[in-house]
């Protein structure tokens, strides 16, 4: 359940702080007086868009927090741990804040998170019904979503969604298959030749660098003898070479030592030297002996890189590209290869489809089920929503050929009396009915949700007298069991709240310049009854009004009987 949400510089509220509790909170107050910002303020912190027009005027950020309870919400514990965000004490504190610049940044428990995964928690914690939500249900696939949330088989219908998607993907193979199969069997032909002649060539980039190596030495291999030589007839091998010289003069100074010790670390020195001079004469050698190879060589060497070279050209590229180049060949000739076996086509698209048609009878099996409980319980919902006599139905039409949504058409039907015939939702004259249709099909479908937070926001528009009364009983009912929150101007429904909140808005001074200030407070016993009486006479606030609110309190056991 929602326990706390703090909202600071946001539109019209500078800081506000509210601690929520179970059962059934109303929220009223004059047109104007922020009531709306509640319901704006969670969408952001549940992962709606920002903008930065809802930034205070004058701050430089907004800043929205929601301290939830998920303690009977096992889902979102499971998932909170699976991406790192739990906390010991099984809450949630989604976090938003929006900057002037644009920039917005989005928290889960402290840690940062994505809008998406703001957006995946929302729906563990919050159902918002909006003012709107009339509007929305007179569409035909808002019906088809809200009847498969109602059997609790959303996941079910995704899916069948998913499934329709990948039959229709292996159809339009097919389809292309036919319509270009000639010209995807001339391409197959080329690219199979193509493929053995890279294949038979045997590239790899390894090979061209160590060719390349190779060439250059085979090609200055006379200078490389010629001047290997030369340096080892200097360092070895004659009398006047440096090796011996060095030799003669190590063995003089030797003598010297016995005459002078201070000589004796310059001989060290040129011991040193002549061990290093006779390693470099044995490198010498045996490079020497490495360059006298197969006279043969540098001929092979030139022809394959004059293949590879020859190769490469054919297609317009360079030799570095090769490898490339014989991958992508072989990655299209696979996917023509699909393309150009019409029985795996055939094979693939018939078991897609007929997965899609077993995903869609479970379906369909669930959704006559589910329309016959749905219709029952709101046509029950509207005889006492001043409505007696009307009917609803939920109307399925065959789809032989099937679509992403199922092999059912879905229609939300009603008869506003007994004696008229059922019509689609969405042309029923009346907007008072329509409301009365929308809030209780909205009531019947939370109740079948285990979402422990709901909003109704102005849903009861376009009602009063006893029907507002009754809309009152059944919010306060569906608060016996969880967290109900209702924005409302009627003080019918205001009167069956367990806690009553009010918004006002005063205009603030703040440099030198007026702004407006909205403000939310819990009202006790004294207070409800002067926001009932408000609400009931408007500026006439007669002492009749007053009493009239008293007893309205009173009657749910509110009042304080002074």
């Amino acid at each position: 359940m929602l326990q706390n949400l703090s909202i600071r510089h946001f539109v019209t509220i500078d800081y506000l702080e509210l601690n929520f509790k179970m059962g059934f909170t109303v929220l009223t107050g004059e047109t104007g007086a922020g009531k709306s910002i509640l319901i704006d303020a969670l969408g952001l912190a549940l992962g709606k868009r920002a903008d930065i027009s809802q930034i205070r005027h004058g701050c430089e950020r907004a800043e929205i927090t929601a301290h939830f309870s998920i303690t009977n919400i096992p889902e979102a514990q499971t998932w909170l741990q699976e991406h790192a965000f739990e906390e010991e004490d099984d809450t949630c504190l989604l976090r938003r804040i929006i900057e002037t610049n644009g920039r917005s940044r989005s928290f889960i428990n402290g840690h940062s998170a994505t809008l998406q995964q703001l957006r995946t928690m929302g729906e563990w914690l919050i159902d918002i019904h909006s003012q709107h939500a009339h509007q929305q249900l007179t569409q035909n696939h808002k019906q088809c979503v809200l009847l498969d949330s109602w059997a609790g088989e959303l996941a079910l219908a995704q899916q069948v969604a998913s499934s329709y998607w990948n039959w229709q993907k292996l159809h339009q193979q097919q389809v292309l298959h036919e319509q270009q199969s000639q010209q995807n069997q001339q391409e197959y032909e080329l690219l199979a030749t193509q493929l053995q002649e890279l294949t038979a060539l045997n590239f790899s980039s390894e090979e061209w660098d160590a060719l390349q190596t190779e060439h250059k030495r085979l090609s200055h291999l006379t200078s490389l003898l010629e001047t290997t030589q030369a340096s080892l007839e200097a360092l070895s091998e004659h009398d006047t070479a440096m090796l011996s010289q060095l030799n003669t003069v190590a063995s003089r100074l030797e003598e010297l030592v016995t005459i002078d010790k201070t000589l004796e670390p310059i001989c060290n020195q040129l011991q040193s030297a002549q061990i290093q001079l006779q390693e470099v004469v044995y490198e010498l050698q045996h490079y020497e002996q490495q360059l006298d190879i197969d006279p043969h060589r540098l001929q092979k060497i030139e022809a394959r890189i004059t293949a590879i070279h020859t190769t490469a050209r054919k297609y317009h590229i360079t030799p570095e590209m090769l490898t490339e180049f014989q991958e992508t060949t072989q990655q299209r000739l696979e996917t023509l290869e699909q393309l150009t076996n019409k029985q795996t086509l055939m094979e693939a698209e018939q078991a897609a489809r007929a997965q899609y048609e077993n995903l869609a009878a479970k379906l369909s099996q669930v959704r006559q089920q589910a329309a016959e409980q749905l219709s029952k319980q709101v046509t029950e919902s509207m005889q006492i929503l001043a409505m007696a006599g009307g009917r609803f139905n939920v109307a399925i039409q065959p789809v032989p050929a099937g679509n992403a949504h199922g092999m059912e058409h879905i229609e939300f039907q009603v008869a506003s009396h007994e004696d008229l015939p059922l019509h689609p939702l969405h042309k029923v004259a009346s907007g008072g009915e329509l409301s009365r249709i929308s809030l209780a099909i909205q009531v019947i479908t939370s109740k079948a949700n285990t979402i422990p937070t709901l909003i109704f926001d102005e849903v009861d528009t376009g009602i009063g007298g006893r029907t507002a009364e009754t809309v009152g009983k059944l919010l306060h009912q569906l608060g016996a069991t969880r967290q109900v929150i209702s924005i409302t101007h009627l003080p019918q429904v205001a009167a069956k709240g367990d806690h009553h909140w009010s918004a006002s808005r005063i205009a603030h001074a703040k440099k030198d310049k007026q702004l407006p200030e909205s403000t939310i407070v819990e009202l006790d016993k004294t207070e409800r009854v002067e926001e009932i009486t408000r609400m009931l006479g408007g500026e006439q606030l007669t002492a009749t009004v007053r009493r009239h609110a008293k007893e309205m309190l009173a009657h749910h056991g509110d009042s304080d009987n002074s």
